[in-house]
């Protein structure tokens, strides 16, 4: 078991930077992949980035280049670094971990959710 929560969300102008942070407790030694997900209203959750327990990383195509994922296991948190953002990336922000590795899992552990918004 693994319990996720985030923090660094607000609200910034296009342009703007934030850097959100996951604080993972419990069971972390076993963690295989950790990610960041995003819903913004209407919408359907999308996700955003992804790092293995070996540092291999993931992205989105609308964030590439710009949200780099990072982890710190020894300190077991798990940040995004939200760069040029845009009114386009407007969301609740969570992130997620599990076990399994990252490609064959849906993510059994999830954050309560920051969100994140981008004015014009």
């Amino acid at each position: 078991q693994v319990l996720l929560v985030e923090s660094g969300g607000g609200s910034v102008q296009a342009g703007g930077s934030l850097r959100l942070s996951c604080a993972l407790f419990g069971d972390t030694y076993s963690i295989s992949c950790m990610g960041w997900f995003r819903q913004a209203p209407g919408k359907e959750r999308e996700g955003v980035a992804t790092i293995d327990s070996n540092g291999r990383t993931s992205y989105a195509e609308s964030v590439k280049g710009r949200f780099p994922i990072s982890k710190d296991n020894p300190k077991n948190t798990l940040t995004l670094q939200m760069n040029s953002l845009k009114p386009e990336d407007t969301a609740m922000y969570y992130c997620a971990a599990d076990y399994m590795a990252c490609g064959k899992t849906n993510f059994g552990y999830w954050g309560q959710g920051t969100q994140v918004t981008v004015s014009s």
